[in-house]
């Protein structure tokens, strides 16, 4: 199992707009991944109200997983999408084609 850990650098942590992006992004990869603060219980990175219920907050960071074939390669796309400020307007453009190149 791949793992990656990241900062969440928008500025309002990973809630609304950011966590719809970011799971939209995991969504389309097609690959299993999960989210976790340190130390606490891995939840489905696809699922809105998962992600959202972790409460993270900007710089947080957050243990990413993932099991499959491309797991190292969406894992790394989706770090540089949480290293991204999401609450940017410029940032939907570019989020929603993250997980899409699989």
């Amino acid at each position: 199992m791949a793992e990656r850990t990241v900062a969440v650098a928008s500025r309002v942590g990973l809630h609304a707009r950011p966590a719809m992006l970011f799971t939209q992004a995991v969504a389309a990869s097609g690959v299993p991944v999960t989210i976790a603060k340190q130390g606490g219980a891995p939840v489905d990175a696809s699922s809105i109200l998962f992600v959202m219920s972790l409460g993270v907050p900007h710089g947080e960071e957050v243990v990413l997983a993932a099991d499959g074939e491309h797991a190292d390669r969406v894992l790394d796309e989706l770090v540089a999408l949480l290293s991204t400020d999401l609450d940017a307007p410029e940032a939907g453009a570019d989020a929603t084609t993250a997980g899409a190149s699989s």
